[in-house]
């Protein structure tokens, strides 16, 4: 291992846990602004400052969809993190290539998938609201970077087996 991936691997694991932190406050902060929409008389007029629902009528119950795909994709986020914190105690312990860390990858991979569609589905909710006819463009850099997951995922499980084979030499 070069000195540069040992330092990214020293902060890994701190910037991941602080990621989740900061994932679980905006988790909360999702939740408490649902809860106040159903909540607060004159949402979201009230709470944005200026009457949204005069313009666009269906404005608030976008809105509310839009936190309600932000508390899922936080939830998608958390268990990311979880498996990602995972993969690199097992580099920091000196051994990745297990069938588990195929499992985590796979699954980031799938995650990535959901909260792609996430995206979709706010950029929908926006167009049906705000913007009819209007949608927006497609990203190729998520879907890239679930192919990335999935091949990454092909490594560690012939890492996996080729570790299984030598240690059946031995």
């Amino acid at each position: 291992m070069n000195r540069t991936s040992a330092r990214a691997l020293a902060v890994a694991r701190p910037v991941i846990q602080g990621l989740t932190v900061l994932n679980l406050i905006y988790l909360a902060c999702l939740i408490v602004l649902l809860s106040a929409s159903f909540l607060m008389n004159g949402w979201p007029e009230r709470a944005l400052g200026f009457d949204l629902v005069a313009k666009y009528p269906q404005a608030s119950y976008g809105l509310r969809g839009i936190v309600m795909v932000g508390i899922a994709g936080a939830a998608i986020v958390h268990t990311v993190l979880r498996r990602l914190l995972a993969i690199v105690d097992t580099v920091r312990n000196g051994d990745p290539f297990i069938l588990e860390n195929v499992r985590r990858l796979d699954r980031i991979a799938w995650s990535v998938v959901a909260l792609e569609v996430l995206r979709l589905i706010v950029a929908a909710i926006a167009a049906a609201v705000w913007e009819p006819g209007r949608i927006e463009a497609f990203s190729f850099a998520p879907w890239l970077s679930v192919l990335l997951l999935f091949v990454l995922s092909g490594v560690f499980a012939h890492g996996a087996r080729m570790r299984a084979d030598l240690e059946g030499t031995v």
